[in-house]
């Protein structure tokens, strides 16, 4: 079974290093918010299509289901402001 640290380690191998990522879930069901400059000019699906590029076959066998908000760092402190 899939840990939260397991998936934040696969999407975070993935995004540059001023990502920062926080991972909930059971082990089926997980939620992510993903905070990266590498989302500025992306739009929502955009983004989530990059995470998914990342995790690639880990979501069809893996992962069951991801809700994630993918935010960049503007985004995210305008939301905590």
């Amino acid at each position: 079974m899939v840990t939260p640290e397991q998936l934040k380690g696969w999407i975070a191998a993935g995004l540059n290093d001023d990502a920062s990522l926080s991972v909930e879930g059971d082990g089926h069901h997980f939620e992510a918010v993903i905070v990266s400059t590498e989302f500025a000019d992306k739009n929502r699906i955009q983004r989530h299509q990059h995470v998914y590029a990342i995790l690639g076959d880990k979501m069809k066998a893996e992962v069951h289901a991801l809700s994630m908000k993918t935010l960049t760092p503007e985004e995210y402190s305008a939301q905590q402001g």
